[in-house]
């Protein structure tokens, strides 16, 4: 079952190369962490600080492509955990055909920032989570 979860915070630490983003669950309780390169976490910042810069960079380009070849970033879902890393996907749909491309959630998040799409996470995701103390 998927539920719907937010971006609720974003930790940068300078001079580190692993940053923090944290979701929480919408209309709920649960959050959890997630450790992401200083890119991603930069890329999602700039976003939601409206901060433009002169050419796209990654993030803005994918999200460029998707729409002018006809797409739309309907969602993104943490859909598993591997060890101790998660694993995510888009889902954007063209027409009538919905396509599912595999994706880090880093990734998946900085473009549902972009896009204004939802966050779900899988709830396999959230008993892994909390039988591992999390």
């Amino acid at each position: 079952m998927l539920i719907e979860f937010e971006l609720y915070q974003i930790v940068i630490t300078e001079g580190s190369q692993t940053q923090v983003i944290v979701v929480r669950e919408k209309g709920g309780k649960r959050l959890f962490p997630i450790y992401i390169g200083h890119n991603e976490a930069m890329a999602i910042d700039r976003k939601l600080n409206d901060r433009q810069v002169p050419r796209p960079l990654t993030h803005d380009l994918l999200y460029s492509v998707i729409e002018q070849m006809g797409g739309k970033l309907m969602r993104v879902i943490i859909n598993d955990m591997q060890e101790d890393y998660y694993l995510g996907l888009l889902e954007i749909r063209r027409g009538d055909e919905t396509i599912v491309v595999d994706s880090r959630p880093s990734d998946a998040i900085a473009l549902a920032v972009r896009a204004g799409c939802p966050i779900y996470v899988e709830e396999q995701v959230l008993n892994a989570l909390q039988s591992r103390g999390s």
